[in-house]
């Protein structure tokens, strides 16, 4: 990890001259000050799919963690789960009884108090809905109310739930009165919030650049004492070029994602910081099998080998690391021994007992992927012209997120693409949501995006949470089993690399780290501005 350093105007001002014609754009006049206070992010995708925090499970988490609290939030130095709403909990001998303790006097952005009662009423909704995430809390048998401040969980079977009410998603404590009598989920949809977090929706106006404002909520339990970004502005700027200009213009305190040469300019630029950090987050080639050219294992596989994944590492330059198996390192069920290579000779191979590759006939397969992504289109690239060389042709098209996604859950298979690319990262610090969201049955589908449907492979992620809690050699087993069915025996995935995140953001927005639990967050509030 490296950082570049600019501490306050005075050595923006001190630097402008000596880091190349870019800097030069960087100035005391167009920096925001702590006056100003807004916090610009930029985005190389839409912010908001869905504003309902029970169903929430897409980008517009980069906004919800500034506007939701949840009971703990995971801390990635100690790799444990940290106080958020609740100050301290504890758990019974067998893992089976949760007792979260609240702190006292919080307050729904809607004047409501968070209590007990509005702890149990909230989990309780999204468990009763069963949308995105929701899922986390199925070890949950009954929520009970012990006093004011005091709530207590009786789960099914042993579970870490401090950890699981860190999660990134559907963790989330909202106040389920907001609407009234109304139809709460309607009410979120307008682009209101519920929740208790240092920021509320000031405005959102979908499929714009300056997509979302988020304004201080003045009785946020954190308090405003000290120099704090009053205003967050998510503004969605698919050019990762553009992105950069608005960085260094000062129009923008904080750019997502990079490509690699811009990510290096940042690094030698006056007035720009820079962080460089290993993530959960993996790129995912996913291939449909359920209909199509690709439900035949041997193209899938063919299609496996013909991406260069070293090749790709190399050119990312620090950008990602070789992905081994689905589960990145520094969470259980990383399985070593699962680095995938390189071999035209048996994609070759492999086509032509399909009846394509050269001298064969010519195979057509459709591809999707994150149009602002230039990493995903790196790689598209490249495999395109691979699979040319082998008689392969590759139609590749770059769609906006949202589009992209409504593309795959297409109901009618004819719809649906061969081979969607993606990125994924874990609900909470844990590799269970990679194998129950993208892998296991779903009805209708969300994001198995492979269509895959194997009872037995559903069986095995069924048993994942209890294993990882009473046995974990045994849970280690398990998913290094999966990963190589899913892999290697059933071919449904490629993983091309694991994500080392590049950021950039103005010398004078000081106090940012990335934790990887969270990914893709600024936690705002935690921010200095103004240098």
């Amino acid at each position: 990890m490296r950082r570049f350093l600019v501490l306050g105007v005075l050595a923006v001002l001190a630097l402008a001259g000596c880091g190349g014609g870019e800097a030069r754009e960087i100035s005391a006049a167009n920096l925001p000050s702590a006056k100003d206070s807004t916090f610009v992010y930029l985005h190389h995708l839409d912010i908001v799919t869905d504003w309902d925090p029970a169903s929430s499970y897409s980008n517009e988490v980069v906004a919800m963690e500034n506007i939701y609290d949840s009971l703990t939030k995971y801390n990635p130095r100690t790799r444990r789960a940290a106080p958020r709403l609740a100050e301290r909990w504890q758990t019974s001998s067998d893992g089976k009884v949760w007792t979260f303790t609240l702190r006292g006097g919080v307050v729904f952005h809607t004047g409501r108090p968070l209590d007990a009662a509005a702890v149990k009423a909230s989990i309780e909704r999204t468990k009763r809905m069963g949308a995105g995430a929701a899922y986390i809390w199925d070890p949950v048998q009954q929520i009970t109310v012990k006093d004011p401040l005091t709530v207590e969980f009786r789960l099914k079977y042993a579970a870490p739930l401090d950890l699981i009410a860190s999660a990134d998603y559907a963790a989330f404590i909202y106040d389920t009165q907001a609407a009234g009598s109304g139809d709460l989920k309607k009410w979120f949809q307008a682009g209101r919030d519920a929740g208790s977090g240092p920021y509320t929706v000031a405005s959102w106006k979908k499929g714009r650049e300056k997509e979302l404002l988020l304004r201080a909520f003045d009785r946020y339990w954190g308090g405003w004492e000290g120099p704090h970004y009053r205003n967050i502005e998510f503004r969605v700027v698919p050019d990762p070029d553009r992105a950069y200009r608005l960085l260094l213009r000062g129009e923008a305190s904080y750019v997502q994602r990079l490509n690699p040469d811009l990510f290096h300019r940042a690094r030698a630029t006056a007035g720009v910081r820079t962080l460089q950090v290993p993530s959960f987050q993996n790129l995912l080639v996913l291939f449909n099998t359920a209909s199509g050219p690709l439900a035949d294992i041997r193209l899938r596989k063919a299609v496996q080998k013909a991406i260069d994944y070293d090749g790709m590492v190399a050119a990312l330059k620090g950008a990602a690391a070789p992905a081994s198996g689905l589960v990145p390192e520094g969470l259980l069920g990383h399985a070593p021994g699962l680095t995938q290579k390189q071999d035209l000779a048996g994609a070759a191979e492999l086509l032509t007992q399909a009846g394509y590759g050269p001298g064969g006939n010519p195979l057509r397969l459709t591809l999707t992927y994150a149009e602002g992504d230039d990493d995903e289109e790196l790689l598209v690239r490249r495999l395109k012209r691979t699979l040319a060389e082998l008689n392969v042709q590759l139609d590749a098209k770059a769609m906006p997120w949202n589009d992209q996604w409504d593309r795959g859950k297409a109901t009618d298979p004819a719809k649906r693409q061969d081979i969607f690319v993606m990125y994924w990262y874990p609900d909470y610090a844990d590799a269970y949501s990679w194998f129950l969201n993208v892998f296991h049955s779903a009805e209708p589908v969300s994001f198995n995006l492979t269509y895959l449907k194997n009872r037995d492979v559903d069986a095995k992620i069924d048993q994942l949470p209890s294993l990882g809690t009473k046995d974990r050699s045994a849970a280690e087993t398990a998913y290094a089993t999966l990963q190589r069915s899913l892999i290697e025996q059933k071919a449904v995935v490629a993983v091309p690399w694991v994500l080392t995140y590049q950021r950039a953001y103005l010398g004078n927005v000081q106090g940012f780290t990335d934790n990887p639990a969270y990914p893709n967050v600024v936690f705002v509030h935690e921010l200095i501005p103004g240098g």
